[in-house]
């Protein structure tokens, strides 16, 4: 086997000896023959001795008919052997890779399409590669691709990276079904290798293997990581990187949890709040299974759909507004406390730890900036302040149907107008409506009834 192996590293070598151009020109005349056939030959022989023996339905398709093979799925390095037994096509693979001793050389000798996942620009010029040797007329070989982009169990195909440009080349069946729509080519080729396969098909890409690796280094269960990236980006227009952002959020609120999820208890004390019906129905909205926790996927989700769209500048704002109840451009503690212990219903709650947290500058007051970036870090309180300020406009809405019932009522009865004028002379509900306000109102209220 060492032997097979220092011969194809030879062949590759007097191949690539000399040749001008590097890797942006092709092999052409006696280097490609000596690789498509002395290479070929060598690498079956290598896994012929291995124990593979491998068994080949179909015919190889031309370069004429099709400059681009797809394989799946993708495993291991022995899926090499797809190489051998399709010509010793060019592939797509990782910079990394032809560095490798002895393999490097070999691999080089394919002049394959490299791959940098450090580089952000790299799937566009890999893309722009690929695209340039299909539509070279046959100056390049064929080319094969693991369109998976990362390796698998092989329980399953997960999403085929997508091949922007390149679907329509001139694979004429391609144009004709597909009609250049790489995300359908995409779909039914992985779709149609699964049934002959007979493995199901999964929405993970390789974004998912990142976010586990992440997940892990934040002393997470790796399958944490798992979000179906490509689904849930897609439909929420999320970015790699923001929802790796969100994963150091979530480690920071799920660490005092043994599974890698978030319960009630550790929502409430990321919040600074105490466990109350208005926490359990905001935790709720979240724990989108009801299964009693939170995972990073339902977290993500949740962030997007509930907090993010709430958490506006108009939002905060308004919010600002409301705990300012002075109007004097601060909030002190005690305006603060106020809301917070209405908006939950718990008039003996203790806020000074959240305040303190908010209070940057540590003045005793927030200022409105203050506010803002608090929001802009926790928008998981955004729905708490927009459910609050809908509640406040519900409760002034019904005070003015009530002033208007017993206007009318007072048109009617003008016997009983003194006593209704009396009974309000201060309304039930306000846009700043504080616990200890609102049982003042309740109590004159009574009096001036008894009398």
């Amino acid at each position: 086997m060492v032997i097979l192996l220092l011969l194809s590293w030879l062949s590759a070598s007097v191949a690539t000896f000399r040749h001008t151009g590097g890797a942006s020109v092709p092999l052409k005349g006696w280097r490609r023959r000596m690789i498509q056939a002395t290479l070929s030959c060598l690498t079956r022989t290598l896994f012929f001795v291995m124990g593979f023996r491998v068994k080949v339905k179909g015919k190889v398709a031309s370069l004429q008919e099709a400059p681009i093979f797809v394989a799946a799925p993708h495993s291991s390095f022995f899926d090499a052997i797809v190489s051998a037994l399709t010509g010793m096509p060019s592939i797509v693979s990782r910079a990394e890779n032809l560095s490798t001793p002895v393999f490097g050389t070999i691999l080089s000798s394919l002049q394959p399409v490299a791959v940098s996942r450090q580089d952000p620009d790299s799937r566009k010029n890999t893309v722009s590669e690929i695209t340039n040797r299909a539509l070279s007329r046959g100056q390049w070989p064929q080319i094969l691709i693991f369109p998976e982009g990362t390796c698998t169990n092989r329980s399953c195909l997960i999403t085929f990276k997508q091949g922007e440009r390149f679907c329509n080349t001139s694979q004429h069946i391609v144009e004709m079904t597909f009609q250049n729509d790489p995300i359908l080519f995409a779909n039914r080729v992985r779709q149609t290798m699964a049934t002959a396969l007979k493995v199901p098909v999964t929405d993970h890409t390789f974004e998912d293997c990142r976010l586990m690796i992440s997940a892990g280094q934040l002393t997470l269960p790796m399958e944490a990581g798992l979000v179906e990236f490509t689904k849930i980006s897609k439909k929420l227009n999320l970015k790699w990187d923001h929802v790796r952002e969100q994963l150091d959020t979530f480690a920071a609120i799920a660490s005092a949890s043994k599974g890698g999820r978030i319960g009630i208890e550790e929502f409430a004390e990321y919040l600074k709040l105490p466990i109350s019906d208005v926490l359990r129905e905001l935790f709720l909205l979240f724990d989108r299974n009801g299964d009693g926790t939170i995972d990073f996927r339902e977290y993500v989700i949740g962030l997007s759909i509930l907090c993010n769209p709430a958490n506006t500048e108009e939002t905060i704002h308004m919010a600002f507004k409301l705990f300012d109840q002075d109007d004097d451009g601060t909030i002190t503690e005690k305006e603060f406390a106020c809301i917070i212990q209405s908006a939950l219903g718990l008039p003996d709650l203790d806020v000074s730890n959240l305040f303190k947290e908010i209070d940057a500058d540590e003045t005793g007051k927030l200022s409105y900036d203050e506010f803002k970036n608090f929001a802009l870090e926790h928008p998981e309180y955004a729905k708490l302040f927009t459910t609050y300020l809908e509640l406040q406009r519900h409760q002034v809405g019904m005070a003015e149907d009530d002033d208007n019932i017993q206007s009318s009522e007072a048109k009617r009865t003008p016997i009983r107008k003194s006593a209704v004028l009396v009974s309000e002379t201060r309304p039930t509900a306000r846009n700043k409506v504080c616990p200890a306000d609102y049982e003042e109102d309740n109590s004159s209220t009574s009096d001036k009834k008894d009398d």
